[in-house]
């Protein structure tokens, strides 16, 4: 007589709902705002121990009456943007040429012989130390050339977060569309695309800063406009608190650049949480 086997029926095991990060303490939001006040005091006291060096260390009072007076006439957001122009034309050609480039080195052997070596050497060439040349040869100075500069700056760090970013995804994940019959485009959309994003993410982040600082080194040779321009007469005319105003333009400018791509990366990757 067969005996019949009675199996227990196995535990399943609950799948955890969705971990979303804590909302942030009143400590943590407070925090930032005091350092900036103990930054502020700082500089304050700092300028009253230069004694005769205002020519070179403006003060907080001198600088926030030169920022009132250029709001008044017009000129800081008139030349701010311009700087705007040449960071959004500079940041996004740079990326997108990164993007372009990086992921044919990362997913093309031949390519990545032939183009590798020279991408890793240029990146060692300083663009400030080419860069009047550079201008020359783009026709002058003028919002383009200073484009141009600003994108050979974000490019070559883009590059290499790219190639990285790109390279890190787990070969087990490629085989698993492979063995689904994943066509070339399906692979790139549904696999490469958000397994890279992060490191994808955090080069465009990286680069919105360093568009910015392409900028002011092409407003450095010979532009009629925008905030380096500004920084560079103020400098130039012995004037220390229009270059404050002119830096913390750019400082802001770049924050603000760089909060943009954050939010758009908590955003777009809310499924990793």
């Amino acid at each position: 007589m067969a005996q019949t086997i009675i199996t227990q029926p196995t535990a399943v095991t609950p799948i955890p709902p969705p971990s979303y990060p804590a909302p942030r303490s009143v400590w943590e939001r407070v925090l930032p705002i005091l350092v900036a006040f103990a930054l502020i005091g700082a500089w304050y006291f700092s300028t009253r121990e230069a004694g005769g060096l205002a020519f070179v260390i403006a003060t907080p009072e001198a600088t926030f009456a030169e920022f009132v007076k250029l709001i008044n006439n017009g000129s800081l957001f008139r030349n701010l943007g311009v700087t705007l122009g040449e960071v959004l034309i500079g940041w996004a050609g740079g990326a997108a040429a990164a993007l372009t480039l990086g992921y044919g080195i990362a997913t093309n052997r031949l390519l990545e012989r032939l183009l590798g070596p020279y991408a890793v050497a240029l990146q060692a060439v300083p663009i400030i130390a080419i860069a009047p040349i550079l201008i020359t040869r783009l026709g002058g100075p003028g919002p383009a050339s200073v484009a141009i500069i600003a994108g050979l700056i974000v490019f070559f760090p883009m590059l290499m977060t790219v190639i990285v970013g790109f390279r890190s995804i787990d070969p087990i994940l490629r085989e698993m569309m492979l063995a689904l019959h994943a066509n070339r485009r399906q692979m790139f959309w549904l696999l490469e695309v958000p397994a890279a994003a992060p490191a994808l993410f955090g080069g465009l982040k990286v680069g919105a800063t360093l568009s910015v600082i392409g900028a002011v080194v092409g407003e450095a040779y010979g532009a009629s406009a925008g905030v380096g321009y500004v920084i560079y007469s103020a400098r130039f005319m012995y004037n220390p608190a229009g270059v404050m105003v002119g830096v913390f333009t750019l400082t802001a400018l770049a924050l603000t650049l760089y909060e943009i791509v954050a939010r758009l990366e908590r955003r777009a990757l809310r499924w990793r949480r």
